[in-house]
């Protein structure tokens, strides 16, 4: 048979004395070490059979060739049957937090020895472990700290498993009969189970990384679609669903924390799949998911019955696992999860639920700020609509009945309230002034302003000003109630039934229209539309302010038309105005209708005009007709 040698000597006849070789300490180096007075080992030499060394070739080419821990100790497995003729075969992997040895891969055993958890010192296994040697048994029975898991079993041989000075598990194979495992077979594992290890370990390093990679993978998804999510109760339950592809769990809670009674809230649970109901508060310090929050620092606890802290809720649960919820500082809320097993939660699930906490408080935060936003909307469109209840409830329900004249009248606001206003005011037998108004601004602020001008112009309306008056006195009372930026633009027109006669005073309102009919040479009728020059300064914009004032006479069929801007300057998608030059010819062609007629084909000409397209101003109408 072939050896070799081991000693490493090459001395020769009259060469110098080699200085001695400082004794080395190898990984996987299972010598005992030599006691005091001992003489040194010396060097010997390890034959290795053939077969073994085709074993070693293959044994490295297997551990050479795969990542995958399972296939890996499937080839284990079959190649030291290859050599050693076992009956029961197992990997046992030390798990550190807990610092016991849990059977990883078995050939032969029952299946309730994976359930099984070995304490370093305890049995064959566990005492290979803990003193860091091989250990042959030839008769179990006679061992003292065996631990019987099968009656059958005779001898075994456990080997420790080390990896850069750190054991990591125990290659362990048993036998049925008596002394089945020779020195041989015990220095073959020996040589053999350093590079097992380290392909091991190879391989779990390989294993983690890639479960961290597809975790991280999972996390990412779920950020993606959490963020999306805007309803609260939808969030919290569909994060439920999400976390179990990352982390598996029985009971699920999330609590959220109420600011003004300084608790947390329950808010969404389920129980193995099914949502339950649970009216519950927390308090900060009570319980574990009290002392999370408390604390601000995820709690892991691998017994909840030896935890102190721990309030009986679910008596099954074993493991408990919170992450308090944290956004910009702020408590949101504590996640929280159980499980029946003891020690189930380990420091992966603790990093990957620390990692997805805060995009999950992000999210909830997020959803209950939409939440209130939505809640506020919803107030505010209620308080809009009562707004633009009572902002028509302020305008002429009816248009005065008069004897020489008729007049109709529209309003509509570019959103639920507008800043336009139009009035009449009733000056006796006859007398009717007409106003058409129009505040800066849109919306609630300028609804509000034209709400304090009308009941103003109403209070005025007693004194029967006239129209250049009314506007003086309406001004004069703006600048005691003086708003920045805040004006309106008016006309006042007061119609004498009598003598078809219209008194017109602008306060920078857009000049109304004059249509007069007449007949030429040939008594035809001949339509003309002017523009009254009537101006004027705004309201509210300068003190002490005076107002020109012009009559009109008017004959049978004259109609004059009051607007406010938002009729002219009306846009269709192309971004062109309606105009002057429209208005009027609609006015042309109805030099014979009515008053109400008018105002109906206007608003008609403008709305198709504009095609659909958002109005962006309020539009007022008003229209006098004489009969």
């Amino acid at each position: 048979m072939p050896t070799v040698d081991k000693s490493n000597r090459t001395d020769t006849p009259g060469s110098p004395t080699p200085e001695p070789v400082p004794e080395q300490h190898f990984e996987g180096d299972y010598r005992p070490p030599a006691q005091p007075g001992e003489a040194a080992e010396k060097p010997v030499n390890i034959r290795v059979e053939t077969p073994q060394v085709e074993f070693l070739h293959r044994l490295a080419d297997a551990l050479n060739t795969t990542l995958d821990l399972n296939t890996l100790m499937h080839r284990v497995a079959d190649l030291v049957r290859a050599v050693i003729d076992y009956q029961i075969f197992g990997i046992l992997l030390l798990n550190e937090r807990t610092q016991d040895l849990r059977m990883r891969f078995q050939i032969g055993h029952t299946a309730e020895i994976e359930r099984v958890r070995v304490k370093l010192g305890r049995g064959i296994s566990g005492t290979a472990a803990l003193e860091r040697k091989s250990i042959r048994v030839d008769d179990v029975r006679t061992y003292e700290n065996y631990i019987d898991v099968n009656p059958k079993v005779r001898s075994e041989l456990a080997v420790p498993l080390i990896v850069k000075n750190r054991v990591i598990g125990v290659l362990d194979i048993q036998s049925e009969s008596v002394g089945y495992f020779t020195h041989e077979h015990q220095r073959l594992l020996e040589l053999t189970a350093s590079r097992i290890a380290g392909a091991v370990e190879n391989a779990r390093l390989y294993t983690r990384v890639a479960r961290q990679a597809q975790t991280l993978t999972v996390l990412n998804e779920i950020s993606r679609e959490i963020t999306s999510i805007l309803d609260v109760d939808d969030l919290l339950e569909r994060i439920g669903l999400l976390l179990k592809r990352v982390i598996d769990f029985q009971m699920f809670t999330i609590l959220l924390w109420n600011e003004r009674t300084q608790q947390l809230e329950h808010r969404f649970s389920s129980r193995y799949g099914e949502r339950v109901t649970r009216e519950r508060t927390v308090s900060l310090g009570q319980g574990i998911i009290g002392s999370a929050a408390q604390l601000r620092e995820p709690i892991v606890v691998p017994d909840v019955r030896k935890d102190p802290r721990y309030l009986a809720q679910a008596p099954e649960t074993r493991s408990e696992l919170s992450v308090p919820l944290i956004y910009k500082g702020q408590m949101i809320g504590v996640l929280d999860l159980e499980h029946t097993k003891l020690n189930y939660y380990n420091e992966d699930h603790l990093r990957t639920l620390s990692t997805l906490a805060a995009q999950v408080a992000i999210s909830i935060a997020n959803a209950r700020l939409y939440q209130r936003i939505s809640e506020e909307e919803q107030r505010l469109e209620r308080d809009l609509e009562m707004a633009r209840k009572v902002q028509m409830r302020l305008m002429p329900r009816h248009s005065p009945k008069l004897e020489h004249a008729e007049i109709a009248a529209r309003f509509m606001a570019a959103r639920s309230i507008g800043g336009d206003i139009y009035d009449f005011l009733d000056y006796g037998p006859g007398r009717v002034a007409l106003a058409v108004g129009d505040v800066s601004g849109k919306a609630a602020p300028a609804a509000l302003y034209a709400a304090m001008l009308s009941g103003i112009l109403r209070s005025l309306a007693a004194q029967h000003l006239s129209p250049a008056a009314l506007l003086t006195a309406l001004n004069d009372q703006l600048q005691e109630r003086k708003l920045d930026a805040q004006y309106v633009v008016m006309l006042i027109a007061l119609w004498d039934d009598s003598n078809q006669t219209l008194q017109i005073a602008n306060a920078g309102s857009v000049q109304p229209l004059f249509v007069s009919t007449s007949e030429n040479a040939t008594g035809a009728p001949e339509i003309e539309v002017k523009t009254i020059q009537a101006e004027g300064f705004p309201l509210g914009l300068f003190p002490d302010v005076q107002y020109e004032e012009f009559t009109i006479s008017t004959r049978p069929g004259d109609a004059i038309v009051f607007l406010s801007d938002g009729i002219t300057d009306a846009e269709n998608a192309s971004g062109e105005m309606f105009g002057t030059e429209r208005l009027e010819a609609v006015l042309a062609s109805q030099h014979h209708s009515s008053a109400a007629a008018t105002v109906e084909c206007i608003v008609k000409s403008v709305s198709n005009f504009q095609s659909g397209t958002e109005h962006f101003d309020d539009e007022t109408l008003v229209v006098l007709r004489v009969l």
